[in-house]
């Protein structure tokens, strides 16, 4: 019996999969605990519309993460920082304190999508990557100043 998947399901496939399955396990299970449709040209048809729908929402978000790519790209974010003896500085810039940063400036990024090469521990411009989706990745610079 052919059926289409609602969630993921261990060892059979992943959501919007179409597998084929012995009939007593469609029944039983994966139709009985809302695992999974029976495959129809209806149910296909359904299936069909909403993936193109995820598509559109998909590039819709794209679009806006491109807005604040073109409005955030190779932007400068300063901070003043404490320095010690030959001008090394007392502890270091993390992410939340990056995104706090970018809040101030009107941009809700989340610290996560914020991804460092290295710590920012030293006087100068550091570049941080932003990666707002798969497709739209960008850099901004961090830097320090006493």
């Amino acid at each position: 019996m052919k059926v289409i998947l609602l969630k993921d399901v261990k060892k059979q496939g992943k959501k919007d999969d179409i597998i084929e399955v012995s009939d007593g396990y469609a029944n039983n299970y994966l139709i009985k605990n809302k695992l999974a449709v029976a495959y129809t040209k209806t149910s296909n048809q359904i299936l069909n519309q909403e993936l193109e729908t995820r598509k559109e929402e998909e590039q819709k978000r794209i679009d806006e993460f491109n807005k604040i790519k073109a409005k955030l790209e190779n932007k400068d974010i300063t901070f003043k920082v404490k320095t010690g003896e030959h001008d090394r500085v007392f502890g270091n810039i993390s992410t939340k304190q990056i995104s706090d940063e970018l809040k101030k400036l009107g941009f809700d990024i989340d610290k996560k999508l914020l991804r460092l090469s290295h710590t920012i521990d030293t006087l100068g411009v550091h570049k941080v990557l932003i990666e707002l989706h798969k497709q739209v990745k960008f850099n901004i610079n961090v830097v320090l100043k006493k």
